[in-house]
């Protein structure tokens, strides 16, 4: 199994492919040979061999202190519970299905499921029982490891419909010791004899869609399509992985290893050699808390977690008395973060004497406190699962935090573009990862190609094909600027058609509108109508903000999407959105919801997006309420 090779300082430039005067294709060259030989598996026991000493994870104790794992330890923990696997049934190409939240305990079954010869299965934490049914029959799953007795519960409530399920563990009642000694008696060569007939084209994973638009499909990829990956982006991002400064490389992952995103990067901080943490829960304080802990140099997020701290370092100024002065800083930050972009990507002049100065003003009052929030000690954001905005880019570029923004789906392993370093271009999801190629389709449809793209879709142990001619085309609408840089512009099914005939993007319009401290998510419709309109909700801790310090915490939620003044908040946020667009375009009533849309009532996947079936249907009277009279 190759190594990477030394870390490059440029990116390569795409091949460009022009039709009409204007670039419809954009190929990157690969940083790395295709891997030839052996898996997944291997990682941990090379890791061992080169640099047992060096510490690979940490993980945290029951006091909250955090311990480091070496490369040495990680790998006779991965191998005792490979050799448990076995000792309990687990054969060479068994899928062993994992339902927990973002664990060491998550990685290290993972890969000691490899070693076994096994291929693991992603079931969401809180998944349904119908949800998790229809994943461990479709998989065929002999095994399912869960976290916790309710998870038990649930599926042991479901396991007879699962003819193939023969084992079920439960991680705290003490599921790793109890695979540790099944595993005892079972020798070591018995695990290296199951590595050794792995390689690259044999399947890794089955990771199920999110189910946006119907039932949840299971995508088949292999060792190889996580190697193209892991090895292209490591050596693309060198300042993440690599670390150029003397803060050796760590990350703490708290998004799900149910989900691509999340799963690929902890392989590649596996392959890297790159400190890794777990964090099991995103509540605010816990979260923060294990940030503060860890202090990893960078972090794998979704915009809304961007989001997330932008508003509360808003919130927290305004408070304080001092929501103008944020505001001033923000502003300041966005024009430098511009500034420094430009510089850095095409040469451009350095921000002017006035704005250094300003800039440096507010970087201990603000731009600190953002850094503090995220650890203290966080330069690198990897941002993914939609579009992030220039303006929020922007702002974090001039607070000192750099985002690397990133486009894929399950179906390529995670990124197929991403912002190349040295050559940032704010508002874009960066050029095809190397290896990689971007084409975009008659109609506008985004199609990707590359080493990451997956086998197919798996079907009761059938493998379907949905590639074309080596393209997958991803229902996504974007365009190529005239050096390879792809934006995505909405999603090829939710183009929505006014009865005037105008299509229309949701996307955009929803991305400025939930960038509003006061909102949670937004959903705009108007597919046959005469005008565009939104679905908004407002986010719990903006909304308790703005309560405070409007002096309304005695009004009933009811009564309080009503509020004129709430209205008239939420009406500047949707007029900022609507400059984004046309008239036609743009939104002309909204309701606000007095529910959420979130993971748990089914309104949105668990990587954040909307299930606009769902909510249409959910809200049906409030969206023919606001087509009931005339627009204003």
């Amino acid at each position: 199994m190759s190594r990477t090779v030394p870390p490059n300082t440029t990116s390569p430039e795409p091949e460009l492919t022009r039709e009409g005067g204007r670039v419809v294709g954009a190929a990157t060259p690969a940083l790395v040979p295709p891997v030839t030989s052996g898996s997944l598996a291997e990682i941990p026991f090379r890791n061992a061999e080169e640099a047992p000493a060096e510490v690979v994870i940490s993980r945290k104790d029951d006091s909250g202190i955090w311990h480091d794992v070496t490369c040495a330890a990680f790998r006779e923990e991965v191998l005792a519970v490979a050799k448990g696997l076995i000792a309990s049934g687990v054969g060479p190409g068994d899928r062993v299905a994992i339902m927990a939240r973002t664990t060491y305990a998550w990685t290290l079954l993972d890969f000691a499921a490899w070693a076994a010869g096994a291929i693991t299965v992603p079931i969401y934490p809180i998944s349904s029982a119908s949800q998790a049914a229809w994943i461990l029959e479709d998989s065929g799953a002999t095994a399912c490891v869960v976290e916790n007795v309710e998870q038990a519960r649930l599926i042991t409530g479901i396991r007879g419909q699962l003819p193939a399920l023969r084992e079920l563990w439960q991680i705290d009642t003490g599921a790793i010791s109890q695979l540790i000694s099944a595993g005892w008696g079972t020798a070591d060569t018995e695990v290296g004899r199951r590595k050794a007939a792995v390689g690259p084209q044999h399947i890794a994973t089955l990771i199920y869609t999110s189910g946006t638009t119907g039932r949840p499909k299971g995508c088949v990829l292999t060792h190889g399509n996580f190697f193209a990956e892991v090895d292209n982006a490591v050596e693309l991002l060198f300042p993440v992985f690599k670390s150029v400064s003397s803060e050796p490389a760590s990350t703490l992952l708290f998004l799900p290893l149910s989900h691509v995103f999340g799963r690929m990067v902890a392989v590649g901080c596996l392959r890297a050699r790159v400190r890794l943490g777990h964090a099991a829960s995103i509540a605010t304080e816990d979260l923060l808390a294990d940030l503060a802990g860890f202090q990893p140099t960078f972090l794998l997020a979704i915009p809304y977690v961007l989001e997330k701290v932008y508003n509360t370092g808003r919130a927290t100024a305004e408070r304080m008395g001092r929501a103008s002065s944020f505001d001033r800083a923000a502003r300041i930050a966005r024009r430098y973060g511009e500034v420094l972009t430009a510089q850095v990507a095409d040469g451009g002049p350095p921000p002017p004497m006035k704005l250094r100065a300003a800039h440096a003003l507010y970087d201990p009052l603000v731009y600190r406190r953002i850094r503090a929030a995220l650890g203290g000690k966080v330069r690198y954001v990897i941002c993914g699962g939609s579009p992030l905005g220039k303006r929020l880019a922007a702002f974090y570029a001039g607070a000192g935090v750099e985002v690397f923004e990133g486009y894929g789906l399950t179906e390529t392993t995670a990124a197929a573009t991403v912002t190349p370093p040295l050559k940032p271009r704010l508002g874009t999801v960066g050029r095809p990862l190397p290896g990689s190629a971007v084409r975009i389709a008659d109609d506008g449809e985004v199609w990707l190609s590359g080493g990451q793209l997956f086998a197919g879709y798996w079907n009761g142990g059938e493998l379907q094909p949905a590639d074309r001619g080596g393209w997958f085309a991803t229902g996504d609408i974007g365009e190529l600027d005239d050096d390879g840089y792809l934006a995505i512009t909405g999603r090829k099914k939710e183009i929505l058609i006014t009865s005037g005939g105008k299509n229309v993007a949701p996307a955009p319009l929803e991305d400025r509108i939930r960038a509003h401290p006061l909102v949670g998510q937004c959903m705009v419709v108007g597919d046959h109508r005469p005008y565009v309109a939104a679905l908004i909700t407002l986010d719990p801790d903006g909304l308790a903000h703005w309560r405070s310090v409007r002096k309304k915490e005695t009004l009933s939620l009811e009564a309080i999407t009503h509020d004129r003044d709430l209205l008239a908040d939420l009406q500047r946020a949707v007029d900022e959105a609507n400059s984004l667009v046309s008239r036609p375009e743009s939104i002309r009533r909204f309701v606000v919801l007095a529910e959420e849309f979130t993971e748990d009532n089914g309104r949105l996947t668990p990587s954040m997006k909307l299930k606009r079936r769902v909510i249409a249907a959910d809200f049906a009277k409030e969206i023919e309420g606001l087509y009931a009279q005339d627009a204003r």
